[in-house]
């Protein structure tokens, strides 16, 4: 099965939390504080592999999570770090941000990686508070959570040339007689579901060509196949618009370059804007030239060469493919999207939340609590060191703000006790 596209749910592993731990040992009366600190979390890395060519494994399971850190131990003995995720995509895939459509990245080449979720910090053990001043630290740092990133992957295909137009023009016939590819061909509308690739060869250069499943009116808007593959054209330096001039159909062969490159244009104007060479095809079925006469005329209007041929009789396509070569050597490489994404920037004042609640003033915020989670409320030389952080952080300021008045109660992780100036 053929899937292009897919949305899926990474996390990252949390780092494990810091150890409270104090030296034990026969004939040493006050061994120092030992504690040793939490392993980093897994990262969740996304990685090209040019052997799939198909999101489906992404299809049937929509979330991932890393390896969470191991806690610290005793002796100063490190966690180990969580196990970091390795997900493969085919190459070409371009990863966007679900929720503004933004790119992220664009994974395109062998091997070619991304971190796309990085696992959180382990929490530094007691042995890092010891001051000449406080030599039994009775508290540790917590490891902080993992990046929680909702993505949407998106297959690109990675081609020099898209073959474009309606159903049924010819498009697998062209593809199947100047490569080796073997696509479905068969005489009925949509008889190509999936885009297919070809490597043709001319002279001493060869160049990747994609047959792309035929596109109808209202394409860009959802109908038929045409916006599940409109995408597949994007990267395309080139594009060869098949067209059908023999008449076998009813179809005016002016009406139909239109109506593709009009559904090119509210797709993307980039890709309407791309280099185009036109295909006059089964012009051995044609009752005369009237059609194709008419296609040249249009067609040069907007300065794109006209090729007659039969595809079915491999008459012309020679030519075609020469001339393809031709522009495609003046033509800049495959696009390569840019990374437009920025993560939006977390700072300590947008963290920080603080209600009154019943004449109680409850303060919340998640960095608040990774430094003061693992405080020992019953003991004085922690009491003091949240009173340093809660300090820097700027919750006084914000309590005065607020109008606390002492001996007014504020919760502090479920903590609570009377403020004092």
């Amino acid at each position: 099965m053929f899937i292009d596209s897919a949305n899926i749910v990474l996390k990252a592993g949390d780092g494990g939390n810091g150890a409270v731990s104090f030296h034990r040992e026969k004939y040493v009366a006050a061994g120092g504080p030992d504690g040793g600190d939490g392993g980093r979390g897994g990262d969740i890395i996304l990685r090209t592999d040019t052997n799939l060519s198909t999101l489906m494994d992404y299809k049937y399971r929509r979330k991932y999570t890393a390896g969470n850190g191991e806690n610290g131990g005793k002796k100063k003995c490190f966690g180990r770090d969580g196990k970091s995720l390795v997900l493969r995509v085919p190459d070409g895939t371009v990863v966007k941000d679900r929720e503004t459509g933004l790119v992220i990245c664009d994974l395109s080449g062998e091997n070619n990686e991304f971190v796309i979720a990085k696992g959180g910090r382990g929490g530094w053990g007691n042995s890092h508070f010891a001051t000449p001043t406080r030599q039994c630290p009775r508290f540790a740092h917590s490891g902080t959570q993992g990046e929680v990133r909702d993505v949407t992957l998106e297959l690109k295909l990675l081609a020099d040339v898209g073959l474009l137009g309606f159903p049924n023009v010819g498009k697998s016939t062209l593809l199947s007689v100047v490569s080796a590819a073997r696509p479905k061909i068969a005489n009925y509308h949509f008889t190509t579901l999936v885009p297919n690739l070809g490597i043709v060869s001319v002279d001493d250069t060869s160049f990747v060509m994609a047959d792309i499943p035929g596109l109808i009116e209202g394409a860009a808007d959802g109908a038929g196949l045409g916006i599940d593959f409109l995408r597949h054209v994007e990267r395309c330096r080139l594009l060869i618009h098949i067209v059908d001039v023999s008449g076998s159909e009813d179809r005016d062969p002016v009406e139909d370059f239109e109506r593709i490159n009009s559904e090119l244009f509210l797709y993307s104007e980039d890709l309407a804007s791309r280099p185009q060479i036109v295909a006059a095809n089964k012009c051995d079925l044609a009752q005369d030239d009237t059609n194709l006469q008419r296609l040249i005329a249009h067609c040069e209007s907007y300065g794109y060469p006209v090729f007659s041929m039969s595809a079915a009789m491999a008459e012309g396509t020679r030519e075609l493919m020469n001339r393809t070569a031709e522009e495609l050597s003046k033509l800049p490489p495959i696009k390569v999207f840019e990374a437009e994404y920025v993560p939006p920037e977390k700072t300590v004042s947008d963290d920080l939340v603080i209600t009154r609640e019943e004449g109680v003033y409850v303060v919340s915020g998640k960095k608040l609590m990774d430094s003061i989670a693992m405080v020992d409320p019953d003991d004085y030389e922690s009491l003091a060191y949240m009173q340093r952080v809660l300090r820097d952080m700027g919750v006084f300021d914000r309590l005065e703000q607020m109008g606390v008045q002492e001996g007014d109660t504020v919760s502090i992780n479920n903590f609570e006790f009377e403020y004092v100036r």
